[in-house]
């Protein structure tokens, strides 16, 4: 088995950085408020197979968290980035059990990597779409909701949880909402998931399972202005890479940042615990 390499005053310090993080996400900018103005004239504009798509994406997300659908990643290519970093350390191959016990600092070199493969693929995908404008932005809304949601549930392999249980797609899902979010949404959000490990607070996790239509219909809002101008044919290649580019890098740096947390704060408790155990051992 894998061993904490991290002293305490270690995971106090990358707590400290991620809680610097969230403080930086206290608004959104000027062109994200924007963007939220003209959501009636967007619905009035949408053609109606685009509006059908957007249906779409909430039943496909409906099917995600209750079963993972056709969204839920395979884990083993994760895991085979792991074992290359922990083999050139001489560290032996280790097990899918074993993966939440890994150093900090490769769990964050790997999403690190994750984080910019993903957001390579959708400036590619993002320039593909955009080629045909709004023809082509009913296949760009559900591609980038995948793509989302394939990489938060990267990130949560990244530093040792499973996306195959229900209450983790759950946090999947609340990255996504927090990513999309304004000020208020985002402070709720961090309140949520503060507790999300809490026992005590299992039942108020899972009954949000109820409010996973606000997530997307939040995702999907934040599109606002910015696909507009993705529907003007050829011009749509510059505005689809650099949308999908940026909504990804968003998705992304969220879910490392909020499963970071997640997983220091978890190795606090641990010490926590084991210096309780020590005093009380030294006491008798």
């Amino acid at each position: 088995m894998l061993g904490l390499r991290e002293s305490k005053e270690t995971l106090v310090t990358a707590l400290r950085e991620v809680e610097a993080w969230e403080k930086d996400q206290n608004d959104l900018w000027f062109w994200e408020k924007l963007g939220r103005l003209p959501f009636v004239l967007l619905d009035r504009i949408t053609p109606a197979f685009v509006q059908e798509k957007l249906g779409k994406a909430v039943d496909e997300m409906a099917a995600f968290l209750e079963t993972g659908g056709t969204y839920l990643v395979q884990d083993e290519p994760i895991y085979k980035r792991f074992r290359k970093r922990l083999e050139e350390q001489g560290t032996p191959v280790i097990g899918k059990e074993e993966m939440a016990a890994v150093p900090l600092t490769i769990m964050n070199d790997v999403a690190m990597e994750l984080k910019d493969s993903r957001a390579n693929f959708a400036t590619v995908q993002g320039a593909t779409t955009g080629f045909g404008g709004i023809f082509t932005l009913a296949i760009d809304i559900p591609l980038l909701m995948g793509t989302s949601l394939k990489v938060l549930q990267e990130m949560a392999l990244a530093y040792g949880y499973q996306p195959e249980e229900k209450r983790e797609r759950l946090f999947v899902v609340k990255c996504l909402q927090f990513a999309s979010s304004d000020i208020v949404g985002k402070k709720a959000i961090l309140t949520e998931l503060s507790r999300f490990d809490d026992p005590n607070a299992q039942r108020e996790v899972m009954a949000q399972l109820q409010g996973w239509r606000e997530v997307v219909v939040t995702y999907t809002e934040n599109f606002g202005w910015k696909k507009l101008f993705q529907m003007v044919p050829i011009a749509g290649i510059l505005f689809g890479a650099y949308l999908n580019r940026s909504t990804v890098q968003d998705v992304a740096e969220a879910g490392m940042m909020l499963y970071r947390k997640r997983r220091i704060l978890e190795r606090l408790r641990e010490s926590e615990k084991s210096e309780e155990i020590n005093e009380t051992t030294l006491q008798q």
